[in-house]
């Protein structure tokens, strides 16, 4: 039976059109394989499957996802990451670590890490993200809590004034007085969920262009398994956004709720619905 691959035009500028033609033909594609984002099984013999090229400095791990939670597409990440997620595949198979030569094929797994902010502008405010389920009428829904350590100037301008709501509302986030229902999809808005962690929220490019990264962890979000299989029943993330000091670091997701409740009866909270990886 054909295998029901789809490995896009710069997955195989990267890997060459010999081993896209050899993967296509089903010699180096597993039949079956976990989904390199939700993390559950597929098989490439029975469902659409794409392929998903994972680039370091060094090294390249190229990972198999549903076709329905990822595109085939190329990653960029740190060599840390893949060298992590050698480690881990090798672990789990007993077999002793080995660094992987660019280009060869092998099954993404999880990588360890966590959030880390990114500087956004020029004034070094750094975003704030977190991950939690919030509930909303009695069903929980996977979120993401966005929230800068500073005030964030619109680009350009000389004023001390925080614009950072204003600026997501002429993207299109919504603001939000209670939270008492799903917020509208944001098209062209995404979150890339990748060897089953957080790596970016992405926005559309300007001038029409492709998704490019408005926040990208440092190192991947590690989320719960419950956050994750959230986000593959919805195929989508909330995401709610709040002006420096109005959320804080909260410890326990009853209490992060608790501040957004808040956040939002003061005024001071945006949100949208963001497809998975919808790129």
């Amino acid at each position: 039976m054909p295998r029901m691959l789809d490995v896009s035009d710069a997955v195989r500028a990267e890997i060459g059109d010999e081993e896209a033609d050899r993967l296509l033909a089903g010699e180096n594609a597993p039949g079956s394989y976990d989904c390199t984002s939700c993390r559950t099984p597929g098989d490439c013999e029975q469902e659409r499957t794409s392929t998903v090229l994972f680039i370091g400095d060094e090294t390249a791990v190229l990972a198999f996802a549903h076709a329905t939670c990822l595109p085939s597409q190329v990653v960029q990440v740190t060599e840390e990451e893949l060298r992590g997620a050698v480690r881990s595949i090798n672990a789990e198979a007993g077999r002793v670590p080995e660094q992987v030569p660019p280009q060869q094929a092998v099954p993404g797994h999880g990588l360890p890490g966590q959030a880390v902010p990114q500087k956004v502008v020029p004034e070094q405010a750094v975003l704030g993200v977190t991950s939690g389920l919030v509930l909303i009428a009695g069903e929980l829904h996977p979120a993401l809590v966005v929230e800068p350590t500073a005030p964030i100037a619109r680009p350009g301008s000389l004023g001390a004034d925080d614009e950072f709501l204003p600026l997501l509302v002429e993207q299109g986030f919504l603001p939000v007085t209670e939270i008492a229902s799903v917020p509208p999809v944001l098209h062209g808005w995404s979150v890339l969920l990748a060897v089953g962690q957080l790596h970016a929220v992405l926005q559309p490019g300007a001038g029409g262009g492709g998704p490019v990264a408005w926040w990208q962890a440092h190192q991947p979000l590690q989320v719960t398994d419950g956050w994750r299989a959230a986000a593959s029943k919805h195929q989508q993330v909330l995401m709610f956004a709040a002006p420096v000091g109005s959320i804080g670091r909260q410890p326990r997701e009853d209490l992060l709720r608790d501040a957004l409740d808040k956040a939002a009866a003061g005024g001071r909270l945006v949100a949208a619905a963001l497809p998975l990886a919808g790129t």
